[in-house]
């Protein structure tokens, strides 16, 4: 077994808090600094000193976990191999998925999961990018499907193994009566002058909105913040402005409503992956989920390749 105050330490550096470390694995701060204070001793060595009002690792800590990686990914795989026999399994699955993967994608591979493995406990549940993968490093979840932003970590780290599933496009989301609804297709240059519907700043849709924006020639003029799809809907149909909605976002279908396709070269697409620890992509019930996830995202994509939005999101007028 892996000592668990190397994952405390991890999920330290990675926080930058204790406090924050603490809380994302469920103890207590003081629980979580003796933890750490008895590792040093055993290793008498130093592993944190203050940084302003964070902490960063020592040369000696920095040393310890560079090898603790190694020594995770040597573990997970003796875990796979033990568990791929028959009637193996971890008897768990734990999936994570920003808000429109834990409706569109994560059921499915749940369901399938559940049905192969009837004794396993699997667990949705739904989180931002960032929070997925500091899950995943505390070992709170097993695997997550994730948006790609410049906030997550590259695809290269070397603590997950990370796969492109499926890209999202986006569609403009318009009153039946606005002056673009009929169209084929619209660019975002053509709605520069509209009041926009969008998340609040700092969140991953308001940055990819306002970056596309940037890259058409213009910065949107946000109207009105919203958190869930269906709020900005409501808010489309009642005639206060314009909002992307990704094609695999469910909203639901309205007469005052009309989805259009955007084109051109500042059309923004989300590019959704899949990430897992490392050398742990064999171990039963998470090689059926990748493998259920891919076959999703597949049929999704094909279905949005032949022009069958409205079998996606049914919000299409």
């Amino acid at each position: 077994m892996i000592d668990p105050r190397l994952r405390a330490l991890a999920v330290v550096a990675e926080r930058g808090t204790v406090t924050a470390a603490a809380q994302q694995l469920g103890y207590t701060p003081s629980a979580l600094s003796h933890q750490l204070r008895t590792l040093a001793r055993d290793l008498d060595v130093r592993l944190l000193e203050p940084d302003g009002r964070r902490v960063r690792l020592t040369g000696e800590a920095a040393v310890l976990l560079s090898r603790v990686d190694d020594l995770f990914a040597h573990w997970e795989r003796i875990r796979a191999e033990v568990q791929s026999g028959p009637g193996g399994g971890l008897g768990r699955l734990r999936l994570a998925g920003f808000s429109t993967a834990a409706t569109a994608l994560l059921p499915a591979a749940a369901a399938r999961v559940q049905e192969a493995f009837p004794r396993s406990v699997v667990r949705i549940v739904e989180a931002d990018p960032e929070v997925c993968f500091e899950m995943l490093l505390a070992e709170q979840v097993d695997l997550a499907v994730v948006v790609t932003t410049d906030l997550l970590p590259p695809t290269n780290d070397p603590r997950f193994e990370q796969q492109p599933l499926m890209e999202d496009s986006l569609d403009l989301l318009v009153r039946s009566d606005h002056r673009l609804a009929a169209r084929s297709w619209v660019s975002l240059t053509e709605v520069a002058r509209e009041r926009w519907i969008m998340d609040r700043p700092g969140r991953p849709y308001h940055h990819m909105v306002s970056t596309a924006c940037a890259a058409a020639g213009f910065t949107p003029d946000q109207a009105h913040e919203i958190v869930e799809w269906e709020t900005g809907a409501a808010l489309v149909a009642a005639g206060f402005g314009v909002m992307l909605v990704p094609r695999l976002a469910r909203v639901a279908h309205d007469e005052r409503l009309s989805r259009v396709p955007l084109r051109g070269s500042a059309t923004p697409v989300r590019h959704v992956r899949t990430s897992v620890r490392r050398c742990t992509a064999d171990r039963p019930e998470i090689a059926l989920a990748l493998t259920e996830l891919q076959r999703v995202a597949s049929e999704i994509s094909e279905a949005s390749a032949e022009g069958m939005d409205e079998v996606l999101s049914p919000g299409r007028g």
